[in-house]
Order: structure tokens, then C-alpha cells, then sequence
């Protein structure tokens, strides 16, 4: 009985440990002894669920439309019913389609006129939207008075260009048209003082131009292929211009000269690249 009895001590003396150490492996009891026997501690605090985002709506979303203007839907349908009123009458023509058609035709047309009216008077009370106060004027005396300041102003212009350009003039001597012409181009040397260099692709003479010269080449450079011929050139740039074909009368030089040698018309010159020096 006594032997017994000690064996059951010593089991329960050997599970006993390993049974606390089964339960808190990391912190057996002997290893708290600041604790004491009676101790109590609150629990750790469960972690708190999130709150689910709210699921995001499968449905595209939409901007709100730009409130249009009811006179465009208006326009439209009366553009769409008139179209519709002419196709039927176009295709079925009785008389009540047909009818139908004028009538709303003759609506819109009265619509087109009101604006118009309102247009123009909007027109004379503001100069800067006046169309017959931009460019060329309409009225006869008016059209005088601008007519002398543009010849003025290029008179001028051309005097200005006569200081580093010329103008070359090509011709034939069998050529009936160049003998024409070339009365023409000698007044206006005279007037404007702007030099005209006279060049024979045949070798043939020019009345009024004793010192013609015979085309050295420049002429196929050119590719000049109808005479009589007129080229606007700044010899010293090499930069050389047609001004015109055919019989030209003095006004039209003037105005073609003029136009083409504007800033504008700048980058329309070409260029060959070296002085245009005739030998």
C-alpha cells in the first residue's frame, strides 16, 4: 500500500508540469512568481471588424446634358419639317404637297429677310462690321477717291523698288506681240524710274531697247516659254518674280508689281541660287 502510494506521487509529481506546460507553453506559473497566487488581468481586446466599404454601383454614371438653347431645337425641327415638306412634294406633287411646301417655305424665307433687315441696320450703326467700309469700296465717288490714293500709294512703292530691282523683260524679234508691248514697258521705265532690262531669246532687236542683250541661259532657267515675258528680279539676291505673259497694259504692271513685291508675296520669289547677272 505504501509503495503504492509513492508511485502515484511520483507519477502525478512528473505529469503535473508537463501538463502546465501543455497549457502555457511561453509562460509557466514558477516564471510569474511577482504575480502572486491571486491575480486577475482583463482580457486583450478582440479586434474590431471595419466596416465594409459600400459596394461600388455597375452602373456608368452620367453627366447631365448642356441645356441647348430652345432656338436651335426650334430651327432644327423647322429644318427637318421643311426638308420633309419638299421631299413629299418632290415625290408625290399634288397640289395640297406642293401648297404645303410654299407656304412654309415663304415663312422661312420671311425669317431670312428679318434677319437680314436687322443685320444691316446692326451694320450702319457699327463701322468695324460695315462690309462696304472694308477693302474696296462700292460707291462711285468713294471708289474715285480710293482708287487715286492706291495709285499713289504704289507709285511710291514702285519709285522705292527701282533703287534694287528690275525688270526683265524677254522677247523675239519675230514676235508681233513683243513689238506691241514693248512701247508699253519703255513708259512706264520713264514714269515709275524703275529699269527695264530687255532680253532677246532669239537674238533679234527691239525698237525702243538698243541695248538689248542676248539670253545667256537665263531664260531656260526660268523656263520661260510664252514671250513677251515680264520677271520683277533684285539682281544682287538673286531673287526673281514673274509679273505677267502676254500684252500687259500699264495699270496692270502696276498693280501685279505691287502686289508681288509685298511682304507677303516675299516667299513667292525664287531663287536661282546666284546674282541674276546677265553677261
Amino acid at each position: 500500500m505504501k509503495h503504492t502510494f509513492l508511485i502515484c506521487a511520483l507519477v502525478l509529481a512528473v505529469l503535473c508540469p508537463i501538463a502546465i506546460r501543455a497549457q502555457t507553453p511561453a509562460s509557466p506559473y514558477w516564471s510569474d512568481a511577482w504575480r502572486g497566487w491571486h491575480f486577475y488581468e482583463d482580457p486583450e481586446p478582440e479586434a474590431q471588424d471595419r466596416p465594409a466599404p459600400p459596394p461600388k454601383s455597375s452602373y456608368p454614371t452620367t453627366k447631365p446634358k448642356a441645356l441647348r438653347p430652345p432656338e436651335i431645337a426650334e430651327f432644327e425641327r423647322l429644318q427637318k419639317t421643311l426638308e420633309e415638306t419638299r421631299n413629299i412634294a418632290i415625290m408625290r406633287p399634288t397640289e395640297a404637297n406642293v401648297r404645303r411646301y410654299m407656304e412654309l417655305e415663304s415663312r422661312v424665307v420671311a425669317r431670312a429677310s428679318t434677319f437680314a433687315d436687322v443685320a444691316q441696320r446692326v451694320a450702319w450703326a457699327t463701322p468695324e462690321l460695315d462690309p462696304t467700309l472694308q477693302g474696296r469700296p462700292v460707291n462711285a465717288k468713294a471708289l474715285e477717291v480710293f482708287e487715286q490714293q492706291q495709285m499713289s500709294q504704289r507709285t511710291e512703292n514702285i519709285g522705292t523698288l527701282g533703287r534694287d530691282h528690275v525688270l526683265f523683260f524677254f522677247f523675239r524679234g519675230d514676235c508681233p506681240y513683243c513689238h506691241a508691248f514693248a512701247p508699253t514697258l519703255g513708259a512706264f521705265e520713264a514714269r515709275y524710274g524703275i529699269k527695264v532690262v530687255a532680253i532677246s531669246i532669239d537674238g533679234g532687236t527691239m525698237p525702243g531697247f538698243p541695248d538689248a542683250r542676248r539670253d545667256n541661259g537665263i531664260a531656260t532657267t526660268l523656263k520661260v516659254s510664252q514671250v513677251p515675258a515680264v520677271y520683277l528680279a533684285q539682281p544682287f539676291t538673286g531673287k526673281i518674280m514673274p509679273i505677267g505673259f502676254g500684252v500687259l497694259s500699264e495699270s496692270q504692271l502696276l498693280e501685279r508689281i505691287s502686289i508681288v513685291s509685298a511682304p507677303t508675296s516675299e516667299s513667292g520669289l525664287s531663287n536661282s541660287g546666284q546674282p541674276a547677272v546677265l553677261q
